[in-house]
């Protein structure tokens, strides 16, 4: 066995065959789990080279690769079966071969002439026409492989074929962003961000290439592979680069410890949190918000201890012992906003409300300019642009919430404001936030103005498309508005609501037709299109039972008096006050614009601002498969799935691994399909398949959270069979 780290370069460079058995799963990586992070950090390697190309830039790591030699023939080409990795190594050639024929269509012969020899084995080398190809895939694969790698650049996706094939839409996914990033910049730029994505493509992505001689156990490597042990953190590694190198200089390490570091080992430090897709202790992320704020780099979690290698061997200027009591005081003030955010009644200050309501949004990115603002070290942001820079962030994030805005590059956002702002004067940090975000044009960071806002929560389906979380926060806030609680403006008491626990409640209940006749000249779907909108729904401090939850509007156990005994909140309050005698459509409609009116006055943008293209741009629709759910890791194979009804409560499904459905011994294709096999007559299968029985988390729910995460409109978004399924 040999264990070495390699780059595409090597891995691909000599002639060679790279097999999938047949027993392994089929091709399920998908765009936004796993194509899009690559390509992310792909791009990110090769901005970095073009910005400082004086320094060897770090090479970005993908995972580990299990190889196993086949005993062929002398002089015939070498093949390896892949043991473990068949959906990287994949991706990799789907990759190279769509940014070698980008390359070609611009021109760059020489970067493209470097690629081709990655993704294709010479012709004197092959016996059979599948021998050019480096990685072969599984049998169902293979068809649609060949197809788009076999095709002639410029390379015609749509008369390929294998159009839903996940092969061809990799291919074109990489086809596309490459086009679109070499040509980002205008025609002066293009040759030399072609020759920094071609030198990241082939020397700045590693992999560790494990290489089994072919009388080895594979089996027995695979499971020591892939056995869960304890990492270190990148905490762990910082801790232990400091103290090797003050013990290095005399230093008394057991004073400087119990001074600076024992507290990140406390448990608010070693709590993990979710960053990302994954999970890590807080000390660990505060350190990547502390070189993010030093820095103004995008730095991804599995960088940070190489990245703060290199900032203190050559960027910081400071001794080990100085740069520890820095990182020592900012990490109070983080602790202190962190704190005050958690904090879910009483007074909370501008600072801890901003943390809040990013912390709902699940963003983290904005913390590293949190700690660049409140730097003690640094000159004092003035108290009005502190505050101005807070409101327009908090803005510019949730608006781009309520338009279902992608988030995807928040992080190099944040990054990107930051070296701003270390060129500019900090007196009007505020101001120089402002006109960044109002210039903003492109998709991924424009700032929704009012008319966009306005229009979209019109139509927009708050209940399904906003998360639980997000939608409180922001019922919450107009509750505050109404309390009078208006910029630097304390509300009625200077009691704010309770954050973060109350439920959110339907007005007209969607249960609505026992109690709720149609009026003339609704239709049911005008009104099932109105029952989720944010017109219709409020908070109460305690859930009303169903009785009067779906009960009529009005009557001594009516809706209405179930809202008036929750009379502490001004929202239902403004609701019963205003329709004493019926709730109807027209209500929800001009609710709706009240609330959005009011959002729109909470969350401003510059006078006279306006969106660059919002009429234009398109809404990313996507139908979700079992397979996304896979690929992204939200579903396991092997998984068992388990009826609803308790009368199939004998039976139970299987997920393969290929994202198909087996019952009784046959695979299905479709939640809904593997369904109707059990209870004999069409059924909604996402809604009937629960995935864990104790907290009824079905199907159709996990697959709401990935279509949420993702900030995309499912093309497949079903009625909801159940009644709220314990997410109020």
């Amino acid at each position: 066995m040999e264990t070495q780290v390699r780059t595409p370069q090597l891995v691909f460079m000599q002639p060679q065959r790279l097999v999938v058995p047949l027993f392994q799963r089929r091709y399920v990586w998908n765009q936004e789990s796993q194509w899009e992070p690559l390509w992310d950090d792909v791009v990110r390697v090769a901005e970095r080279l073009l910005r400082q190309p004086q320094f060897k830039p770090q090479p970005h790591f993908l995972g580990a690769v299990v190889l196993q030699q086949i005993q062929n023939p002398v002089g015939l080409m070498q093949t390896r079966t892949i043991i473990d990795g068949q959906q990287r190594l994949t991706t990799l050639q789907l990759l190279l071969d769509a940014l070698h024929a980008e390359l070609l269509s611009i021109g760059a012969s020489a970067p493209a002439a470097r690629i081709d020899p990655l993704v294709r084995n010479a012709e004197p080398f092959c016996s059979h026409p599948e021998d050019r190809f480096k990685v072969w895939p599984t049998n169902r694969d293979r068809a649609a492989f060949n197809a788009v790698m076999a095709a002639a650049p410029p390379v015609d996706h749509k008369a390929i074929g294998y159009s839903n094939e996940r092969m061809v839409e990799a291919h074109r996914f990489f086809s596309e962003q490459a086009r679109e990033w070499l040509s980002l910049k205008g025609d002066g730029d293009v040759q030399s961000r072609a020759l920094a994505i071609e030198n990241v493509a082939r020397e700045l992505l590693q992999m560790v290439i494990i290489d089994l001689a072919a009388d080895e156990n594979a089996q027995e490597i695979f499971e020591t592979l892939n056995a869960r042990g304890a990492q270190l953190t990148a905490a762990d590694l910082i801790k232990n680069l400091v103290f090797q190198r003050l013990l290095e200089t005399g230093a008394n390490v057991e004073d400087i410890y119990e001074k600076f570091w024992q507290d990140f080992e406390t448990g608010f430090w070693e709590t993990e949190l979710n960053f990302g897709r994954l999970r890590y202790p807080r000390s660990s992320i505060f350190l990547n918000h502390f070189l993010i704020a030093r820095t103004g780099e995008e730095i991804v979690a599995r960088e940070v201890f190489h990245r703060f290698k290199s900032f203190a061997d050559h960027d910081a200027n400071l001794s080990m012992e100085e740069m520890l009591a820095q990182i020592y005081g900012l990490s109070h003030i983080y602790r202190r906003f962190v704190t005050a955010s958690e904090e879910k009644e009483g007074n909370i200050d501008r600072l801890g409300l901003f943390v809040y309501r990013t912390g709902v949004l699940e963003s983290e990115v904005f913390k590293p300019l949190l700690l660049w603002l409140l730097d003690p070290e640094q000159l004092a942001v003035p108290p009005a642009q502190f505050i101005k820079s807070l409101d327009v962030i908090e803005s510019w994030m949730v608006r781009r919430m309520l338009v279902r805005a992608t988030t995807k590059g928040y992080n190099k956002i944040a990054a990107d404001l930051i070296t701003l702002l270390r060129k500019s004067d900090r007196q009007i940090a505020g101001d120089t936030i402002e006109k960044y975000l109002r210039e903003q044009t492109a998709d991924s960071t424009y700032w929704p103005d009012d008319a966009e806002v306005r229009d979209d929560l019109e139509i927009l389906v708050a209940y399904r498309r906003l998360r639980r979380g997000r939608l409180r926060m922001l019922i919450e806030t107009i509750e505050d508005h109404l309390r009078g609680f208006q910029g630097e403006k304390y509300g009625l008491g200077g009691q704010r609501v309770v954050r973060g626990k109350y439920h959110i409640e339907h007005v007209m209940p969607r249960k609505w037709q026992t109690n709720w006749p149609l009026n003339d000249g609704i239709s049911e779907d005008e009104r099932e299109g109105l029952i989720d909108s944010l017109g219709n729904l409020t908070l109460l401090t305690s859930k009303l039972n169903s009785k009067v939850s779906n009960g009529p509007w009005s009557g001594t156990d009516g809706k209405r008096s179930g809202l008036e005994a929750h009379d502490v909140l001004m929202l239902n309050r403004e609701v019963v006050k205003k329709n004493v005698e019926r709730w109807t459509e027209e209500s929800i409609r001009i609710r709706t614009a009240e609330l959005s009116a009011i959002i729109i006055s909470i969350w401003p943008v510059p006078e006279g601002h306006r969106s660059p293209h919002f009429s234009a741009r398109p809404r990313r629709r996507k139908k979700v498969r079992i397979p996304d759910l896979i690929a992204a890791g939200v579903l396991q194979p092997g998984s068992t799935l388990i009826p609803r009804s308790k009368r199939f409560s004998d039976r139970t499904a299987t997920l393969l691994p290929d994202g198909m459905i087996e019952v009784d011994g046959k695979a299905y294709a479709s939640p809904s399909d593997a369904a109707r096999k059990m209870v004999g007559h069409q059924t909604n299968g996402w809604w009937f398949f629960l995935v864990d029985p104790g907290s009824r988390r079905s199907l159709r729910q996990v697959r709401r959270d990935y279509v949420e995460q993702l900030t995309i409109d499912a093309e497949d978004d079903e009625t909801d069979d159940d009644e709220d399924d314990g997410e109020e």
